[in-house]
């Protein structure tokens, strides 16, 4: 149906109205970082953001496309839980200028208080975009080494964004975010040279080699030591005891781990006296609020598990279990309102009474089923063995990231 409107006794033919909303054009935004969407703080990140206009130059309506400006930067947003946690009050100072929908604010619409944000970078002013044209920049910018890690606890949460800002001539402001995650190398050792010494020598010929080369340097030596740390094994012997005796000797091979890592025990029944029938061992991390920021006095700690493994052992006697850390989890760090903690937590079930174990006979030619006792009185106790979570190569997390490096939008 075609729409008719008289003016002056002229008549004019207007299009349909599908054909009438499809002069309302729009500018597609698309940001993609370059090497997935988990970096070490200090680590250069870089992301390229194209801009696009899907207008066909065929098309009898397609005309070119204004942009007055883009600018991109990284934001960390804090939120807690206020039956946690107690923050001092902020009070009302707030920015007239933040209730401006043309002012760019990368925080606006996020849950919680900005923690951390680098200064802006400006992509480009007055952009302009033909039918079918598009125009790709590229961002790039040091992941602060003074933030956060990137954590979501029970009481508390840090996440990090990439917040690219663009706005057309009299209109608001368009925010394009693309979530990503940090980890933190805490507790590591000072490097065993200076930061900026330079390992080998130059080339006057190849300078963008060098350049690029330089900058993945201190990713490179952080990496390094995160590998020679983890890597030093020392055994660690422990004599597990209640109140009735000696149950096991228990070894563990270190006690400092990467994301990804197994971690290896094993257990020695046969020095015991104690008859042990079960034991398990729990992957788990303990989050505390410090005490100047606690909602009560003496509040307790959240302990999350993250794996756990289960044996009955009775009459065995040695055993060992292996427990993987996920690559999604956060190593342990601290800040001044929380500190994340990692440990092993044991439980032991213990017979109070000796137990015989079945005896077999050396000529016996049939099979022997034992039937266990119907009724066993025991013991039960538990041991935590604190261990150090620190992250691994930023490359290998990604593949398990729950971001994708990559969002778009519409403007």
């Amino acid at each position: 149906m075609c729409f008719v409107l008289r003016i002056c006794d002229t008549i004019i033919n207007l299009v349909t109205l599908p054909c009438y909303l499809l002069t309302l054009q729009m500018i597609e935004v698309v940001a993609s970082m370059a090497r997935g969407p988990v970096f070490l703080a200090g680590e250069l990140m870089e992301c390229l953001i194209r801009f696009t206009n899907p207008m066909s130059h065929l098309s009898t309506s397609a005309s070119s496309e204004m942009l007055a400006w883009a600018s991109a930067q990284i934001h960390c947003q804090f939120h807690a839980s206020e039956s946690r946690v107690a923050l001092p009050a902020q009070g009302n100072k707030q920015d007239v200028q933040a209730e401006s929908d043309t002012v760019l604010i990368p925080s606006r619409g996020e849950r919680g208080q900005c923690v951390l944000d680098t200064p802006p970078k400006i992509l480009f002013c007055d952009l302009c975009l033909d039918p079918g044209e598009s125009k790709t920049y590229s961002y790039s910018e040091v992941v602060p080494i003074d933030g956060p890690p990137s954590f979501r606890g029970q009481s508390v949460k840090y996440v990090y964004k990439l917040t690219i800002g663009c706005q057309r001539v009299n209109s608001p402001i368009k925010l394009l975010r693309v979530p990503f995650r940090v980890l933190v190398l805490q507790g590591m050792p000072e490097p065993p040279f200076p930061q900026d010494e330079e390992v080998s020598p130059s080339n006057p010929f190849l300078e963008e080699e060098e350049a690029s080369r330089r900058d993945a340097r201190p990713l490179e030596r952080a990496l390094d030591m995160l590998m020679v740390t983890t890597s030093r094994r020392c055994p660690h012997m422990f004599n597990i005891t209640n109140m009735r005796g000696k149950v096991a000797k228990f070894c563990i091979f270190k006690t400092v781990y990467r994301l990804g890592e197994d971690i290896i025990g094993t257990f020695n029944f046969s020095e015991g006296d104690i008859p042990c029938l079960q034991y398990s061992v729990s992957l788990q991390s303990e989050e505390e609020i410090q005490q100047m920021y606690q909602r009560r006095p003496g509040q307790a700690v959240s302990v999350t598990g993250h794996g756990r493994h289960l044996e009955s052992c009775l009459h065995t006697a040695s055993s060992h279990f292996s427990l993987p850390i996920p690559l999604n989890v956060t190593p342990g760090f601290s800040t001044d309102i929380v500190s994340l903690r990692w440990r092993l937590h044991f439980e032991f079930v213990t017979a109070r009474e000796p137990m015989e174990p079945p005896t077999v006979l050396q000529n016996q030619s049939e099979v022997t089923v034992w039937a266990g006792a119907e009724h066993v009185d025991v013991d039960t106790f538990s041991w935590d063995l604190p261990i150090k979570v620190l992250p691994t190569n930023p490359a290998l997390a990604s593949y398990v990231s729950q971001f994708t490096g990559t969002n778009s939008i519409n403007i």
